[in-house]
């Protein structure tokens, strides 16, 4: 869901905190900016090589920090320590994802029923969500 208004989005809130545009640092975010689905370091790397930019995973590790703790960017956690990537659209859009087990595929998705229910939730509970992860675990199409 990232575009080119994201990846202008970040540069100007890097730029609003003092840190200054690089080689590494601009190359993962136009990548993420092209995504559609989130992404791990070491599938950024690839994609960044098979570009003819060869990057450290160390800066790519330090990129991907960065733009998690100042909210440009989220981990999803897919099990056995692996995290992927994406961007945080500053509309607040979002889509959940099924990981497949068998062949590590994170699928994206929306509905709109689980957003309404997790609104009714809020009603029930008393509460106030500000944000929420879903993340499916189970087969993909090809998998099944």
């Amino acid at each position: 869901m990232a575009s080119l208004e994201w990846i202008r989005y970040v540069y100007a809130n890097l730029q609003m905190g003092g840190f200054n545009r690089g080689g590494a640092r601009d190359a993962v975010i136009d990548l993420l900016g092209e995504q559609r689905c989130a992404l791990s370091a070491a599938q950024i790397e690839n994609r960044l090589r098979g570009d003819g930019r060869p990057i450290a995973r160390a800066s790519i590790y330090r990129t991907l920090d960065l733009l998690v703790e100042r909210g440009l960017a989220e981990r999803v956690f897919v099990g056995q320590g692996e995290a992927r990537f994406e961007p945080l659209e500053p509309s607040g859009e979002h889509h959940h994802h099924l990981f497949c087990g068998q062949c590590g595929r994170l699928i994206p998705f929306d509905d709109p029923g689980l957003e309404h229910a997790i609104g009714k939730l809020e009603d029930r509970l008393g509460v106030t969500v500000d944000s929420h992860d879903v993340l499916l675990r189970g087969a993909c199409e090809q998998c099944r």
